[in-house]
Order: C-alpha cells, then sequence, then structure tokens
C-alpha cells in the first residue's frame, strides 16, 4: 500500500510510546443542583491538557471501548495559531512544532508540522476505539489528501467508509477569488469494517409528506413508482389495459419490470395505479408500511438538514451569552447529532480530542440515547468555555433546556497530574499507590477493568487462571520471598508476583509456579 512520507515522519511514527503516562486529577464534579461536588465520579469526562497526554492517561481503562470518536481539529489554513506543545527528542523537529504555525502561503514545512502533530495523536486514537466503532474526523481541502493517506495507513485502507460532505454555509461568497467554499468533508473509519454497523436515519417530514392515499387504501399511505425498466426482455412485452379500457405497451428497448402473470396479479390486487381517472400510464404503488423504518446515510450532508457554521455561531452564543468570535468555524449540534444517530446505541462512550466549545458533549446529552462522553481540550477556556457551556446546558439555559428534556445531567472535570514514572523508570513517589496497581492491572490483562480487592492487601485480582500480586511499598524495598508466600490465600494455577527482588530459587518459583517480576525493571510501559 503506498505511504505518505514527509520530514519528521519517522521521529514521530511510534512517539506515543514515549509520551509520559500521567495520572487524570479530578477537580470537582458538576450536576443538575448547579453544584460543585466532590462525591460524585461521572462517567462524563472533561479534561484540561493536552490530548496527546490525556489519550495515554484514557488507555487504561478505555482501551479498545470507544464506540464513536469524533474530532475538528485545526484545519492548517495557513490563519491559525495551533501550537504542538509536545517535547519530540529532534532540534529540528522540537523547532518545528514547538512554533505557532505561520501564514507563510504554500509552505511545505506548514503541512510536515500538521502531520507530526496529527500522526501520534491518531495512533493514540485508534487505540481507544472499540472494535465495532467509528472514527470520524473533520478536514477542508487543506488537509484532506494527506489525512486520508495518514489514516489509511494508521486504521488501514480497507477500514476506510467514507468521505462525508458538510454543506457548511448557505450563502456564497461573491468575493471568492475562484470558487466560493461551501463545504467541508468529514472522513470516516472503522476499527474492524466486518463489525460497524451504520444505522438508517429516521425520515424526514418531508419525505414522509410524500405519502398520500387518493383511493382511501386500507394498507394506507403511498408513493408511485415506474413501472417500466430501461431494457427490453422478451417476457416482460405486453399491453396492459386500464379500468377505461386503453392499452399502454412499452416502448422498443424498454419493458415492464414484471412478467404478464406478475403483473396483472399486482393490478387484482390494487398494487397499480392508473391515475385519478382510471387511464393514466400504470404506476406500483409502494405503500409506507412497507418501506424501511429509516433510509440509509447518503454521503452529502445538507446544511438544511444537519445545520451551518452560522447556526453554530447563534447557538453558541446564545448559550454562554458571550462573544465567542475565536471559534471561527463551530460545528452545529444537529451535525454531531447525525453523526451520533447512525453509529451509536445505548451505554456508548463518545470521545472529543479537540473538544473545542463542547459541541460533541451538547449533541450527547441531545440525544434520545444514553450516551456517555469524554471531552479533552488544551486550551485555558476548557473550564471557562467547555466546561460552562456543559453546565449551562445541564441547567437548561439557552438550547440546553430541550436538550437535556429535564433530565439533568453531570460530569467530572479533570487536569492532567504528575507522570507515573520519572525518567529514571522508577515511580514517582507522589502518585497514589492505587494509581500504580491500576495500571500494573490494565497491562498485564490487557485493559481489563480494576477494581479495588481488599481480600489481601497486595493482591491485585485474577484472570485467566493466573493470580497477580503487587508487593510495593514506598518507603521500603520489597522481598519475595517464602515469609510473604505465607500470606498468600488466592487459589489458582499460577502466580505473577511483582516485588523489588526475590530471594526464592528458581527451584521454588517453579514448584509453585511463579512468574517474578521486578520493579520497575519488569513493569511494561505504554
Amino acid at each position: 500500500m503506498p505511504t505518505l512520507d514527509w520530514i519528521g515522519k519517522d521521529k514521530v511514527i511510534n512517539h506515543h510510546k514515549d509520551v509520559p503516562y500521567k495520572v487524570l486529577e479530578r477537580k470537582y464534579s458538576f450536576d443538575e443542583s448547579g453544584m460543585h461536588k466532590e462525591d460524585i465520579h461521572s462517567n462524563n469526562m472533561i479534561i484540561h491538557g493536552d490530548n496527546l497526554e490525556a489519550l495515554k492517561s484514557l488507555l487504561p481503562q478505555y482501551e479498545g471501548k470507544i464506540k464513536c470518536i469524533y474530532i475538528d481539529p485545526p484545519y492548517n489554513t495557513g490563519n491559525e495559531g495551533w501550537i504542538y506543545n509536545d517535547n519530540v527528542n529532534d532540534p529540528k523537529i522540537s523547532k518545528w512544532l514547538g512554533e505557532v504555525v505561520g501564514k507563510e502561503g504554500e509552505d511545505l514545512s506548514r503541512h510536515d508540522k500538521w502531520l507530526c502533530m496529527m500522526y501520534p495523536r491518531l495512533v493514540l486514537l485508534q487505540k481507544l476505539l472499540a472494535d465495532d466503532g467509528a472514527i470520524f474526523i473533520s478536514i477542508d481541502d487543506n488537509e484532506q489528501a494527506f489525512l486520508k493517506c495518514v489514516c489509511d495507513e494508521i486504521f488501514g485502507a480497507r477500514n476506510f467508509v467514507a468521505q462525508l460532505v458538510w454543506q457548511r454555509t448557505f450563502a456564497t461568497k461573491n468575493d471568492a477569488k475562484y470558487f466560493s467554499s461551501e463545504h467541508e468533508y468529514i472522513l470516516v473509519y472503522a476499527a474492524e469494517i466486518e463489525k460497524l454497523k451504520i444505522k438508517a436515519l429516521p425520515k424526514s417530514e418531508k419525505q414522509l409528506e410524500r405519502y398520500k392515499n387518493p383511493d382511501n387504501d386500507p394498507r394506507g399511505p403511498w408513493i408511485s413508482t415506474d413501472l417500466l425498466r430501461m431494457e427490453h426482455r422478451d417476457n416482460s412485452v405486453y399491453e396492459v389495459p386500464t379500468p377505461q379500457g386503453k392499452l399502454y405497451k412499452p416502448q422498443p428497448g424498454t419493458s415492464w419490470r414484471h412478467p404478464k402473470e406478475e403483473m396483472m396479479a399486482l393490478i387484482k390486487n390494487n398494487e397499480v395505479w392508473f391515475g385519478a381517472n382510471g387511464n393514466s400510464k400504470p404506476r406500483r404503488k409502494k405503500f409506507l408500511a412497507d418501506v424501511k423504518s429509516g433510509i440509509i446515510p447518503q454521503t452529502i450532508w445538507k446544511h438544511v438538514d444537519v445545520g451551518h457554521t452560522q447556526e453554530a455561531k447563534q447557538q453558541l452564543k446564545k448559550i454562554l451569552d458571550a462573544s465567542t468570535d475565536f471559534f471561527a468555524t463551530p460545528k452545529p449540534v444537529r451535525l454531531i447529532n447525525q453523526i451520533l444517530r447512525i453509529i451509536c446505541d445505548d451505554g456508548d462512550i463518545v470521545l472529543d480530542s479537540f473538544a473545542g466549545s463542547a459541541t460533541t458533549a451538547h449533541a450527547v446529552m441531545q440525544s434520545d440515547l444514553k450516551l456517555s462522553y469524554i471531552m479533552i481540550e488544551v486550551e485555558d477556556y476548557a473550564d471557562t468555555i467547555t466546561a460552562e457551556r456543559v453546565k449551562r446546558v445541564i441547567d437548561g439555559y439557552g438550547e440546553g433546556k430541550n436538550a437535556v428534556d429535564g433530565t439533568g445531567g453531570n460530569f467530572s472535570y479533570y487536569e492532567l497530574g504528575s507522570p507515573l514514572f520519572l525518567k529514571d523508570g522508577t515511580f514517582n513517589n507522589d502518585i497514589d499507590t492505587a494509581e500504580i496497581r491500576k495500571y500494573i492491572w490494565y497491562t498485564e490483562t490487557n485493559g481489563l477493568e480494576y477494581a479495588e480487592n481488599e481480600q489481601e492487601k497486595y493482591y491485585l485480582g485474577s484472570h485467566n487462571d493466573t493470580a497477580y500480586y503487587f508487593y510495593y511499598e514506598k518507603d521500603k524495598a520489597t522481598i519475595l520471598d517464602y515469609s510473604f508466600l505465607a500470606t498468600v490465600n488466592v487459589k489458582n494455577q499460577a502466580y505473577i508476583i511483582y516485588a523489588d527482588s526475590c530471594a526464592l530459587s528458581d527451584i521454588d518459583l517453579q514448584k509453585w509456579n511463579i512468574t517474578f517480576k521486578k520493579i520497575p525493571r519488569d513493569i511494561e510501559h505504554i
């Protein structure tokens, strides 16, 4: 498969492995009472911090569990001020990615920077995606072609689903130099294409209005469809009489869609319409009751159906009661709602790692489904705008009241904390031991959810007939010896025990089917 190359790719292709794993620190929780509360741990999360580090911190709990990812990354138009603030260990890359992108026309280094910023983030997003999930990425013509190549590489070209076209404006720009640009794209990739299910969209009122019942058919409203096909078939060329006696025969090169016997049966069953006068060309009656409840989503999404940028700006201004001009092209809630409608089911998790003004969270709360969300925003307005909008939607401000329909809501607000490991590979003593235990369990079980076990102090849990122990103390060295084994009460076929050192012989370890893992040497780094 062809791949895209650019300056700096070799420095970032595995950069996600070098990103420090940081603990998420809950700062407050908010619910429909409007209070900041300490005792609520909501499934809905708003995280303030660099999204690359935040995505890494989500892995222990959410790898392979996110059903729908929507992101609206910087479009790299040359008029933006996004900063890539990760420390890539190379002077040239550090300089490129540490500077604000300039406005230099088609300076190729601008695309290099953007690709270096996006690549490791997309890698982590792919890891978080559920097997039956999909990612939706908004983009315009500045980076669409490059993004498609990178996504083919990360998600697999075979998992490409569609490139949607969203009509983002409703008016022509007469001052455009060449063409008035009125659309953007949404690239859609599945985690595993065979497991992806895209749901039908409900029929609109306009579509339902087409169904009438002029003959009071007891089967209900219907529309008429053509009974001719544009090809000749010998067994389907014959005369059809109308109730008034007029005969209709296909023109040369065409034929009826049904052989004569089938056609006569349709007429007898009152499934053929000859017009109000009973003498018009026959057409097939298609009943609303027989049609699928929904329609297959199309790749062109018009603003009348899913909203436009101006609608999004007005919506945001109404909710926040303030000017939000720094969001040049916010997305309308209806656009995200359409995405949720075709991919999500009750209980699914929705992630947006470029949260901005929290349109995605707003859409989740508007959804008829029972969904939870994770929003990540790097900018300082994560609390004052991203979280504030969600608070106001919960409280019923602006358009939020209809969104939550009186059911309320809640979320927890997080900051990125300290790294779990220091640069020398040892544990950071500022981190709670419970967080370290979660991390060890995650790496050993490939992402199983961790629950604190009070059965034994150092016991983590059992998985695949193996009991896991993390024998660790911050203020003293731990030794795997017979005195520790005397405290092990869990019966299992095998044991994996972490400790600072081991006093047991290889024969002893084999005898008890124990695998010793040294702290911190044998701890896997995600």
